[in-house]
């Protein structure tokens, strides 16, 4: 047994997986398809502006066929399915770059990685996929579109889980404690992942990073509960208060409470 930084923080889930060689393998064995990079991004955001809301990818990487995408979650926000299909339909128009035609050079997949198990029941199940493809009144399905949104949750493991993904979710999951039993994971792509997320092995500034992200999350969950005990403003108002004691950005805390920035920043005397 060893002691490892869960991998539900995006730090160092982003340094274990944003290796090309796991994220290969990870894309190769969650998706069924054959990739080749050299590079993956973390923290990715396409040259020119896409859309209204500015779109930042936790993992990144394309080869000249196909854009993959990996995001890793925590908590399940209320706009979870709708913000990660934005995030997928970005990567599609990015690529429409003439108005002579409309045409895809890429294909796109995004997988999402969700290492909580939503209390609202929302999520139910280890492996979800979202083709597109559209089907008929006969009820078959057209192969038109090859695009992928998948959707993962290692908390729900089960005996339907596809065995290629269930090695990977069982990984995750087994290291959301803190521990982690190496002598099950003797694979060469997960003795990698291994070496980079013991604690001992930790870089001070990713560390650094995972505290903000563990202080981040503990406010979000902090705050849903403060919501459904006390939902008036001056509960929300003293959440926010704590929140920039904290070092929150306004952005960040007007997401958090449901407060607008407007309102925060005169709150806060800030111009």
């Amino acid at each position: 047994m060893i002691e490892v930084v869960p991998l539900k923080y995006g730090a160092i889930f982003k340094q274990a997986f944003g290796q090309p060689e796991t994220f290969t393998q990870f894309v190769n064995d969650v998706l069924d398809i054959n990739i080749h990079i050299d590079k993956v991004h973390t923290e990715y955001e396409y040259p020119n502006p896409v859309g209204f809301v500015r779109s930042k990818y936790d993992l990144f990487a394309e080869d000249i066929e196909q854009r993959i995408v990996v995001e890793i979650q925590h908590i399940k926000e209320e706009d979870f399915f709708d913000r990660f299909l934005y995030y997928h339909l970005v990567s599609l128009v990015e690529q429409i770059g003439s108005f002579q035609e409309y045409n895809f050079e890429r294909t796109v997949y995004t997988i999402v990685v969700l290492t909580s198990v939503p209390r609202d029941g929302s999520v139910d199940f280890s492996c979800a996929v979202s083709d597109m493809n559209p089907i008929d009144e006969r009820g078959r399905k057209l192969s038109i579109y090859p695009h992928r949104l998948v959707f993962l949750c290692p908390r729900l493991v089960n005996d339907k889980t596809p065995p290629k993904i269930k090695r990977w979710l069982e990984l995750i999951e087994d290291s959301l404690d803190g521990k982690l039993e190496e002598n099950n994971y003797s694979e060469k792509m997960f003795q990698a992942i291994l070496d980079i997320i013991r604690k001992l092995n930790i870089d001070r500034d990713i560390l650094a990073q995972i505290k903000d992200e563990a202080a981040w999350e503990k406010a979000k969950q902090r705050f849903k509960e403060e919501g459904m005990e006390e939902g008036d403003k001056r509960a929300r108002l003293e959440t926010a208060r704590k929140l920039r004691e904290k070092g929150f950005s306004l952005e960040e805390t007007a997401e958090l409470t449901g407060l607008a920035v407007a309102d925060l920043s005169a709150l806060f005397k800030i111009p």
